[in-house]
């Protein structure tokens, strides 16, 4: 039946996706927001990695999102390679004391772990 597989009331998303792609969404807006806030900052410069990594967080999340709403094959795949992401961006946005960096480091850190039981 084609290439794509549409949730419907028969065969609803499954419920563990859903849960993971409100982690991937809530992971996605938190850097977005650490993003913006830390382009702020003073000192620029020194959130240059900060600033990276939430670019890259927010990306791979809102891809994860995208992946997992389609259903798609390389779910598991994307889903190591976007808690690895997640991971890298907690432990940097967790050395600043900024309150936008902790919130998007809490977010990271679910988001990780969602997606980690995903890819096991």
């Amino acid at each position: 039946p084609g290439l794509f597989r549409r949730p419907s009331q028969e065969n609803p998303m499954p419920l563990a996706h859903q849960s993971v792609i409100e982690a991937c969404t809530q992971c996605a807006v938190q850097c977005h927001h650490c993003l913006a806030a830390c382009l702020e900052e003073r000192n620029t410069d020194a959130m240059a990695a900060c600033i990276q990594l939430d670019a890259e967080c927010a990306g791979i999340c809102q891809l994860m999102a995208q992946y997992l709403a389609q259903d798609s094959r390389f779910t598991e795949d994307l889903a190591s390679v976007c808690a690895r992401v997640c991971e890298s961006c907690a432990e940097e946005c967790g050395q600043h004391d900024m309150e936008h960096c902790q919130a998007c480091a809490d977010a990271c850190r679910a988001c990780a772990q969602a997606c980690h039981k995903l890819a096991a």
